[in-house]
């Protein structure tokens, strides 16, 4: 019966959330054409745009609880017995359904404040984008509930449901003894309660809100409606629609041909050289991570295609996956990154001086993983590989010339102020679309729903966790952390290198455990005014900040980028480590140096 049920109501609501993603790209491309093509701007288009990405955002987030594809860090879990991880799997998923049904009531009462509000351009009643939140929370209950009685055993349900009413009353009744601890509780709920629940694989976005909601109601008077309208904040920034966008963008150039052509032109090119595929996979990283924004689109566009080949020529396929998730980290500054919109939307730094920014430092890392893989592969027998002529590198130019072009289209577009930084992946997909459609005449309409609700779902896991990470760091803000933060910071001998260097150590830790976003939201809006009052341009320290969670994010043992490069390739995480350490080497000096020379980060932008 549960299992019908979870059926029917994950059918709807995927379809639903599949169909805002559609509307989300048709209304911001129409704003482009009446923009720029008619000269009549659509007033309306970015507030019925925010109004459907909320929505979106709730939905997909319900989408991703159902399929267990939210965030978290399953490092301890993954070591244990399966009954034992089987347990600690209801236990996650009863501590989501914990603090759902407590933020349910100020949910609703905080749509009802809103649908006091009148939208300016529209006319209506903020009811409608606000109603999001609560239905999106009473329908990630109804499926986290289905998922739990679907996975687990009735004595594993009813043993996490007990463990979970145990703790959070416990906390409850220990309230009159923690408001007295004045700061003392940022230790124990931001620190101890974030470790616990993580390290439990509890999905990362409701580890933060779990700390948040119970540091606020338990050791200060704020009203749960204000860490719900933290949430709305953290989750309603008009820059994070590119997220979504951009995600789907990385699946249609996939989908469509784009990326195999741009491999095997590549592989043309270099084909004689030894280690000539491994360039090729560190410059087809960089030019995709160029258009998907995604690292996971990526990967699953580069791997099928060229791991193949390179296991003819001898390759290990431990050290493919090894270099894979190396060049993850080195392109994390790639425009457009769903990590620089992050930084840009929560800094309020311009996003075309992080786009700008991003390029060089990434060659610089890139050089430094091409002098691993020429050491490597300096004695490599190239006897049977086949050289390409001119001629056959020609016509595979001109196949691939379309696909290399999206790049340079999407970058034109934002610089000549046809699309914003948002609006350019609206711009992208229709390309790709009219490529695929017309020159590569490779387009399945079958794969188009499934990526649409793929898109959404990873859409919803990223912004649910942008939203409770902008509570987290309002209510460690509010409780005077980042001013004593400033003032520890400020002391680190050394001046800005110091200070670099610390936050190289720190966002490495940070990157492995939380990964890139949840991590910038939480910290950016602290310490980049640090690193300006210390006298580190923003733009560098942005640059220096992500790649540090970058290396963390795609270094094993912890890191979960790792283990999707490894799923994507699917190599054994164990022949992968490895290989790794020569690379991971290799990014910590490119970081070192990027680090130490500001002009790599800032030496492109208008002064």
């Amino acid at each position: 019966m549960a299992a019908r049920v979870d059926a029917a109501l994950g059918t709807a609501v995927e379809s639903i959330a599949a169909v805002l993603v559609l509307a989300e790209i048709c209304v911001l491309f129409a704003g482009v054409t009446a923009r720029y093509v008619f000269h009549a701007p659509l007033v309306w288009s970015d507030e019925l745009a925010s109004i459907l990405f909320l929505w979106l955002s709730m939905l997909g987030a319900v989408v991703a609880l159902r399929r267990g594809e939210h965030m978290r860090m399953t490092a301890l879990a993954d070591k244990l017995s399966p009954s034992r991880r089987a347990m600690l799997d209801a236990f996650a998923i009863a501590a989501s359904i914990a603090f759902l049904a407590l933020v349910a009531w100020p949910a609703a009462d905080y749509a009802h404040e809103e649908s006091f509000i009148v939208t300016p351009a529209l006319e209506i009643s903020n009811a409608w984008r606000a109603a999001a939140l609560p239905i999106g929370i009473v329908l990630m209950i109804v499926v986290a509930s289905l998922r739990l009685v679907r996975v687990c055993s009735w004595p594993q349900v009813a043993a996490a449901l007990g463990g979970v009413a145990v703790l959070v009353g416990g906390f409850w009744l220990a309230g009159p003894l923690l408001a007295p601890l004045g700061k003392l509780n940022l230790v124990i709920f931001f620190v101890g309660v974030v470790a616990v629940t993580v390290f439990a694989a509890v999905p990362i976005a409701f580890s933060f809100a779990l700390a948040t909601f119970g540091y606020l109601a338990l050791t200060t008077r704020t009203p749960m409606l204000v860490m719900v309208g933290r949430l709305d904040e953290g989750m309603s920034h008009l820059i994070l629609l590119a997220v979504p966008l951009f995600i789907f963008l990385g699946a249609l150039i996939e989908m469509t041909g784009m990326a195999r052509a741009m491999i095997q032109f590549l592989a043309s090119l270099l084909g004689r050289v030894r280690g000539g595929l491994s360039y090729v996979l560190i410059g087809a990283m960089y030019l995709v991570s160029g258009i998907s924004g995604s690292k996971v689109a990526d990967m699953a566009a580069i791997a099928p295609v060229l791991f193949p080949e390179m296991k003819k020529r001898g390759a290990k396929p431990g050290d493919l996956v090894a270099l894979l998730s190396a060049t993850g980290a080195q392109t994390e500054t790639i425009p457009p990154s769903i990590v620089l919109i992050t930084i840009g939307s929560v800094t309020g730094i311009s996003i075309a001086a992080l786009f700008t920014g991003g390029l060089m430092p990434a060659v610089v890392l890139g050089v430094c993983l091409c002098a691993v893989v020429w050491w490597r592969y300096r004695h490599e027998d190239l006897s049977g590989v086949q050289r390409h002529s001119m001629g056959q590198i020609g016509k595979l130019l001109a196949v691939a010339l379309p696909a290399v072009l999206l790049p340079f289209v999407i970058r034109a577009a934002v610089v000549e102020g046809v699309a914003t930084a948002t609006e350019v992946s609206t711009i992208g997909i229709a390309y790709s679309t009219v490529v695929g459609l017309v020159i590569y005449r490779q387009f399945d309409w079958k794969r188009l729903r499934p990526m649409l609700i793929e898109t959404a779902s990873l859409s919803g896991a990223i912004i649910f966790i942008v939203g409770c990470a902008t509570a987290m760091a309002w209510g460690l803000t509010q409780s005077g952390f980042s001013q004593d933060l400033a003032k520890w910071m400020a002391a680190i001998p050394g001046g800005s290198l110091g200070f670099l260097a610390i936050s190289i150590v720190a966002f490495i830790v940070l990157g492995s455990v939380l990964e890139g976003i949840p991590a910038i939201v939480l910290f950016g809006p602290l310490l980049f005014p640090i690193a300006k009052a210390a006298g580190v341009h923003e733009v560098h320290y942005a640059m220096v900040v992500i790649f540090a969670m970058g290396i963390g994010l795609f270094a094993p043992p912890f890191g979960v980028g790792y283990y999707g490069a490894c799923a994507v390739s699917k190599v054994d995480p164990i022949e992968g480590i490895r290989h790794i350490g020569g690379y991971i080497v290799a990014l910590l000096v490119g970081l070192v140096l990027v680090a130490a020379i500001p002009w790599f980060s800032i030496g492109f932008l208008k002064t």
